[in-house]
């Protein structure tokens, strides 16, 4: 039996809980073009959004797509996490007449991009070099949680797929034991998720304004961030302090979990828009804030990706030259 590459043209997308991307390939060699960002809300289904990009950049219909989605891809039918999209991969594939369907989690699909984000995307937060050829980690804070990780292997890199967003949530001091209790008395089970995305970090807010008796506002996550930076609230200061102690938390167990020598990558919505904040705040310190294997993670370096282009786009795109039909 013989097989050959993915067909062009090929259509790229990065699909999240709010809004998602598209992109365009054209022929082998050609750069990434086209993108557009499209809000999730105002498309019925995801083949509605991709007709509606279509239209609007004039292409034909593709021969390959490849996606990378936030939610687990287990099987045919693919139901969004924080979304109510969901489909039919076969289904979808026979409605936009395609060759090729390439579905993965939008994690796995921005892992398999780290190793060409070029030192322009990327700023560190402490750390030495990372390491090559060493496993890489990777999470992201946005509409929800994401994490995956590079591996490597004598036949290239290896995408983690999985939804370590979802592990239990960890205090590390009474404080936070207070604020993760006012959460699993509202929530149930308290998964890094719960806190670690937009949502979470309104709900940390709350919680802060419930442990302190204090009636909260109604807010959404720029308002919280921006009242934080302006110094105009205590409980949104406070709020988005723990939100990114937390992250450090949640990334150290993540890099010694991996032993990702080869850095510990940061992307998602959130963490780009906070600035000179984010190395300012307890990250790096409670990423290191391991007990006997602080120097272990000590030279393992936090690398924020920061791409005007969404880098999980270029993902795809290597998912797809390396799969054949």
């Amino acid at each position: 039996m013989t097989t050959s590459a993915a067909p062009y043209p090929r259509l790229l997308a990065d699909v999240g809980g709010t809004n998602a991307r598209f992109a365009w390939l054209a022929a082998d060699g050609a750069p990434i073009g086209q993108v557009q960002v499209l809000p999730c809300a105002q498309h019925a289904s995801l083949a509605d959004a991709v007709r509606h990009y279509l239209t609007l950049e004039g292409l034909p219909p593709p021969r390959s797509m490849a996606m990378g989605i936030a939610t687990p891809v287990v099987g045919d039918l693919v139901r969004m996490t924080n979304h109510h999209w969901s489909f039919s991969q076969q289904a979808l594939q026979a409605e936009l007449g395609l060759d090729l369907l390439l579905v993965l989690n939008d994690f796995t699909a921005l892992a398999l991009a780290l190793p060409s984000l070029p030192a322009s995307q990327l700023r560190q937060i402490g750390g030495g070099a990372p390491l090559a050829d060493r496993p890489k980690a990777l999470l992201g804070p946005g509409t929800g949680l994401g994490v995956s990780g590079l591996v490597p292997a004598p036949s290239g890199w290896i995408p983690l797929a999985g939804e370590g967003g979802h592990i239990t949530l960890a205090a590390h001091d009474d404080r936070e034991e207070a604020l993760i209790r006012h959460l699993r008395q509202r929530y149930g089970h308290v998964s890094a998720e719960r806190a670690l995305c937009g949502a979470g970090l309104v709900a940390l807010y709350e919680a802060v304004c419930s442990v302190d008796g204090r009636e909260a506002d109604t807010l959404l996550p720029s308002d919280v961030s921006a009242r934080c930076l302006a110094g105009t609230d205590a409980a949104c200061a406070e709020a988005l302090s723990h939100f990114c102690a937390l992250l450090g938390s949640v990334a150290g167990d993540l890099a010694l979990t991996l032993g990702a020598h080869g850095g510990v990558y940061i992307g998602g919505g959130i963490a780009p828009r906070l600035g000179d904040y984010l190395a300012t705040s307890r990250l790096r310190e409670r990423f290191e804030d391991k007990g006997r294997f602080q120097t272990y993670l000590a030279s393992i370096p936090l690398l924020v990706i920061d791409a005007s282009i969404s880098p999980a786009l270029d993902g795809a795109a290597r998912a797809l030259q390396q799969a054949s039909i």
